[in-house]
């Protein structure tokens, strides 16, 4: 492969987020090519052909696999039915990106891991916030804080010399708020053959890999507490110190700013608000705020300073939008960039050895570990370990 050529992809388990994410991403890259869709649905094919243009279509995964045009796979199949076309990848040593979570227990986590290690395929997981462009700047503000301390010089030092000196003193904590509605979850999501772990596991795997991410330590131990499927609260405890903490409510709306992220260590602050906006504080050479461009935005002269109060301004347009013409779909206007084309575009640079490991099979494994133990916390009511 040159890197002037765009690398096959096949896409296998074409519904909704693939449909909706992953294949126009692929469709619409520089660096990829959408060669074949692959599912067991007619209807989901024709809308692929039809509305995608992809001229290979297939119900076979084996055989789109072993097609020697196809030079990678991205995998959105249900959790339960991924450990046998991850197998299958790695006989035929083709990279494979799959959507998260990698696996619904421990048994075929492990499985997948062993089988990524033997044999040696690249393997890119979907936890796809790490390739936002706001994530990407509040993770890099806020470790270069951590590895380089930047106080403000007007820091205030109430006991001076005299200060006590503590273990934990600038150990890094993290608050995650997320802000959903129900009302809009697919019908799967109930379906226990499915979804047999709940939102511990396929809803909040992303927030354990930024949590480790941002704080880069190894995990201890976790407590989780839920209400059911709709409301749940977790507690990291990670073996230097850090704390992270989850919260996430599907009682909440969309005409809020679904997510929130509160880190804090060495004396400062960065805030990243719906991957939108960046708020910094206590750190001396940090930009106090930063905005980030919206995706698909329908009114470009509303709200035009951007960042949170830009997004309310076009988010109240869009509702009453909505509402005039009786389509709840209207509300969706300048949606955050959470990285979902930019990881299938970096992890194309990471199979041709131009860029950096995006997320490999042993952060996905820790953050999946960290979900296993949530759920056992939740269903034994006590702290377990990772």
């Amino acid at each position: 492969m040159t890197t002037g050529n765009k690398l096959n992809f096949a896409v296998i388990g074409c519904g909704m987020l693939a449909r909706s994410q992953h294949i126009p991403n692929i469709a619409r890259s520089a660096k990829a090519a959408l060669h074949t869709c692959c599912d067991l649905s007619d209807a989901a094919l024709d809308e692929c052909r039809q509305k995608w243009g992809v001229k290979h279509t297939s119900k076979d995964f084996k055989a789109v696999i072993h097609d020697p045009e196809v030079e990678a796979i991205c995998l959105a199949t249900t959790q339960n039915v991924r450990l046998p076309v991850i197998s299958e990848a790695a006989r035929a040593g083709k990279p494979v990106y799959v959507e998260k979570p990698l696996a619904d227990n421990m048994t075929e986590l492990l499985q997948i891991q062993k089988i990524i290690k033997e044999s040696g395929i690249l393997f890119c997981v979907g936890h796809n916030r790490r390739s936002s462009p706001a994530a990407i700047e509040a993770h890099r503000i806020f470790r270069a804080h951590m590895t380089h301390p930047q106080s403000c010089p007007w820091r205030w030092e109430r006991e001076g010399s005299a200060r006590l000196k503590l273990k934990e003193d600038g150990v890094a904590a993290m608050n995650v708020r997320i802000n959903d509605d129900w009302y809009s979850w697919k019908k799967w999501v109930f379906n226990n053959k499915q979804s047999s772990q709940g939102p511990l596991l396929f809803e909040f795997t992303h927030f354990y890999d930024l949590c480790n991410w941002f704080m880069a330590a190894e995990p201890a131990e976790v407590v989780a507490v839920e209400t059911g499927m709709m409301t749940s609260a977790v507690i990291i405890r990670y073996k230097t110190g850090e704390i992270a903490t989850i919260m996430d409510s599907a009682n909440g709306t969309f005409g809020y700013p679904k997510e929130l992220y509160e880190v804090m260590g060495n004396g400062g602050m960065v805030v990243l608000d719906h991957m939108l906006e960046i708020r910094t504080a206590g750190i001396a050479d940090a930009v106090p705020r930063q905005v980030f461009p919206m995706l698909g935005d329908r009114h470009p002269n509303v709200g035009t300073e951007g960042g949170l109060y830009g997004w309310l301004a076009k988010k109240n347009t869009a509702c009453r939008e909505a509402v005039a013409k009786g389509d709840p779909l209207l509300q969706f206007t300048a949606e955050p960039d959470k990285g979902h084309a930019r990881a299938i575009d970096a992890f194309v640079d990471e199979i041709r050895g131009t860029g950096p490991r995006v997320c490999g099979i042993d952060d996905a494994v820790l953050a999946t570990k960290i979900a296993f133990a949530a759920l056992k916390s939740s269903a034994e009511k006590r702290i377990v370990e990772v």
